[in-house]
Formats: C-alpha cells, sequence, structure tokens
C-alpha cells in the first residue's frame, strides 16, 4: 500500500470512531488520571527513602502519611485503568459493528458481476477475518498508545523538574527508539498485507472444495485440489514467518535501548548524588522514571505491529466498501403490476468480457402462457439470458421488455416479484419457510 492510501485508511478509521468523541475523550481523562498517578509514585517514594537514610533517624510519621497517600492513589489508579479498558471495548467493538454492517451492506447492493468475478472466500475472509484481525489492533491500540504517549510525556515533565540535565540525556538517547520502532514498522506492514491476502485465497480455496466435493470426487480431482492447497498455505507460511519474524525483534530490540537509557540514567545520576546535586530519594526517582519512560517504547513497538497488521486488514475491508454499487433504479422507474407475461428480447448484445463473444444480436418472443426451452450446450448463454432477463446484468445493446416495458426502466424489485425462478441447486437462507 502505498502512503497515500496508508494515510486514507488511517483517516476513515479515526472518521469511524470519531462517532464516539465523548467515549474518546472520557477514555483520555481516563488515562491521564492514571498516567499522572502512576508518575507522582515515584516522588513519594522518594520522599520515604529520604526518610530513612540517616542511622536512628526514621521519620515514621511523615512515612505513615506518605504510605497511606500511595496506597489511594494506588486505589484510585487501579480504578482509573479498569474504567478507560471499559470504555476502550466498547468504542472498539462499536466501530467494529458498524464496519462490518456497512461491508455486509455493501456486499448487498454490489452488482453481479462483481459477486462472480472475485472469490467468495475472499469476500467471506474480508467480512470475517479481515475485521478480526481490525478489531485486535484497534483495542490494542486504544489501550496502549494514548496511555504510552502521555506516559512518555509525562515521565519527561516530572524528569526535568527534577534535574533538567539528565533528562536531556534521556531525550539524546530516545531518537534510538524511535528508529527501531519505524524500522520495524515499515517492514511488518508489507508482511502482514501479504499474509492477509494469501489466507483470504486460502479461505476461498477451502470454501470453494467444500462447497463442490462431490465434484471434486466425481473428477478425481482430489491431488489437484491437495496441491492447491499446499501452494497457498506454504505461501501462507512464508509470509508469517516473516510477518511473526519482524515483530518479534520489536521486544528485544526495544528492551536493548530502553537499557541504554536506564545505564544513561544511572551513571549521569549517580555523578549527580555524589556532587551533591541529587539526593539519593531523588535519584531513586529518575531512575524509577527512567524505567516507566522507556517502557512504553515497548508497548508501543508492539502496538505499532498490531496496527499495521489491522490498517492492512482495514484497508481491504474499505476496498469492499469502496467498490461501486449496483446502478440504482431511475427515479422514473416505474412499478410493474399486473403482469401477463409476455417477453421479448430485440438485438441483443451482452458478453461478460468485451473481447469475449456471448450473446450477439439475440431476438426472442414469448407470449403470455407460451413455454419456451432453451438448450444448449454449457457456456453457451442459457444462465445468461436468466441473469438479463431478471436484470443480474444489463445488456451491451438492444433491448429486453417485458409487457411492453423495458426492464431498464422498471424498478428491480417489482421485475423480479414478477418472476417465479427455481435453480437448479437447491437454496434456502437460515429462517422460516415463510421468510423464503
Amino acid at each position: 500500500m502505498n502512503m497515500k492510501k496508508h494515510k486514507t485508511t488511517i483517516r476513515r478509521i479515526l472518521s469511524s470512531i470519531g462517532r464516539y468523541k465523548w467515549g474518546v475523550l472520557a477514555s483520555l481523562a481516563c488515562a491521564l488520571i492514571t498516567v499522572v498517578l502512576t508518575l507522582y509514585v515515584p516522588i513519594l517514594t522518594g520522599k520515604a527513602i529520604d526518610c530513612i537514610l540517616a542511622p536512628g533517624s526514621v521519620d515514621f510519621a511523615v512515612m505513615g502519611r506518605i504510605l497511606t497517600k500511595i496506597g489511594v492513589i494506588i486505589l484510585i489508579t487501579a480504578v482509573s485503568q479498569w474504567l478507560m479498558s471499559h470504555i476502550n471495548n466498547i468504542i472498539t467493538y462499536r466501530v467494529v459493528k458498524d464496519i462490518r454492517v456497512r461491508a455486509f451492506a455493501k456486499v448487498e447492493s454490489l452488482p453481479l458481476k462483481y459477486i462472480d468475478s472475485h472469490s467468495h472466500g475472499d469476500i467471506i475472509s474480508r467480512l470475517i477475518a479481515d475485521i478480526d484481525q481490525f478489531s485486535d489492533g484497534l483495542l490494542m491500540g486504544f489501550t496502549q498508545l494514548f496511555t504510552g504517549i502521555l506516559t512518555i510525556l509525562g515521565t519527561l515533565i516530572f524528569m526535568f523538574t527534577i534535574n533538567p540535565a539528565i533528562a536531556v540525556v534521556v531525550i539524546l538517547v530516545t531518537p534510538v527508539s524511535l528508529f527501531v520502532a519505524s524500522f520495524i514498522a515499515k517492514r511488518t506492514y508489507t508482511m502482514f498485507r501479504k499474509q492477509s491476502q494469501t489466507r483470504g485465497e486460502l479461505t476461498s480455496l477451502v470454501e470453494e472444495m467444500l462447497g463442490s466435493q462431490k465434484v471434486v470426487l466425481a473428477f478425481g480431482y482430489e491431488e489437484e485440489t491437495q496441491s492447491q492447497f499446499e501452494e497457498i498455505n506454504e505461501r501462507l507460511r512464508v509470509w508469517g514467518l516473516k510477518a511473526t519474524f519482524f515483530s518479534s525483534i520489536t521486544n528485544p530490540a526495544t528492551r536493548f535501548v530502553n537499557s541504554l537509557v536506564y545505564a544513561s540514567v544511572g551513571i549521569a545520576g549517580a555523578f549527580a548524588a555524589i556532587s551533591g546535586y541529587l539526593s539519593v530519594g531523588q535519584l531513586s526517582s529518575f531512575l524509577s522514571y527512567a524505567n516507566q519512560y522507556t517502557k512504553p517504547f515497548n508497548e508501543i513497538s508492539g502496538v505499532v505491529t498490531e496496527l499495521q497488521n489491522a490498517l492492512a486488514s482495514a484497508a481491504r475491508v474499505f476496498e469492499l466498501i469502496d467498490e461501486e454499487p449496483q446502478i440504482p433504479d431511475a427515479p422514473e422507474a416505474a412499478v410493474l403490476t399486473a403482469v401477463k407475461g409476455e417477453v421479448s428480447l430485440s438485438e441483443v448484445n451482452f458478453s461478460y468480457d468485451p473481447e469475449i463473444p456471448l450473446i450477439e444480436n439475440m431476438n426472442l418472443e414469448v407470449k403470455p402462457g407460451q413455454r419456451v426451452a432453451i438448450v444448449g450446450p454449457t457456456g453457451c448463454g442459457k444462465s445468461t439470458v436468466i441473469n438479463l432477463l431478471m436484470r443480474f446484468y444489463d445488456v451491451d445493446s438492444g433491448s429486453i421488455q417485458v409487457d411492453g416495458n423495458d426492464v431498464r426502466e422498471i424498478t428491480r424489485k417489482s421485475l423480479r416479484t414478477s418472476y417465479g425462478m427455481v435453480l437448479q441447486e437447491t437454496w434456502l437462507k437460515s429462517g422460516t419457510i415463510r421468510d423464503n
């Protein structure tokens, strides 16, 4: 996917989330409370350490107040984290529900030409597997991205209030983390997209083979089917391993960077404490902040990997949603009533592929009550005539008329309601006989 399409996908996801802006604001508020309180605890811990440094001079009264305050903060933080997770779950699954409803509605409005020219398994994969992948990435993004970014900003602010010089040391090492995250993100997106596409191919093959198992057995096609399955499955394995490899190096790579930051703070802080610029309690707070500062980079790197997977899946779903729908009925389209059953085809030309002629200059008159059988070898256009009569497809030229009305000037619903159609393969929708 090029960068422009990537950005478009992100904008559309944000637009879908925008419907629940109050939930997002509530989640941000909970994230802010969680981060601020979590970052306030090291300051209290540092003060507690400074209360017990001198032999025999422990200030138990101050220690008691500090410990009570820490306990209350931990309780509030826990409640805030639970609320944030609960709100994020609600937003994520509502957004996913909205997108899935839109995607299914689009399938219902797509022209038959699209359904015939795309594998059914791939369409099913987009509606189910890709949307599930998207929901997983979106949920992780909500849960960790907000708190991660706020934690990074918050720790920097707290570190600058304690000792600006050491905070600068931390900032200087930060670009290494950003480089690592960017390096991994660029390489994982393509692989996750290929993995998603190949999964759609595999779903398509399995769906087709299961639905046509009698045909497979009748023609002894088992070995060819197995070979196709193994080839697609092997490609899925390759892309899956590549995507997993690059995503799995995220954690060790960012941990290495974290260790650099922690070591830099430890060395600089030790010299500052020896020189009297920092107390031991403040150094303890600083080391805690250094650890909390680098931890979100681990989480965000993991989130970036999941988001790449989610974006690849979302892009496939949006491609389906963006497909051109069936040409709507004309505003002045007539409603067919009191049908007599006179059908005529006049100079009809039609082909699925412009390069491959199929029906040319077909003329047919059928009077009310007359029975007409259309026979011929496979591929001669028998089913195509039915598709044209039902207006699943429109003619390339010529016209089809029912009771003297061109079918393109009649509403599809009234036209199709006027026909009785019995397919060669029986099918029923789930539901009652009346529903069908």
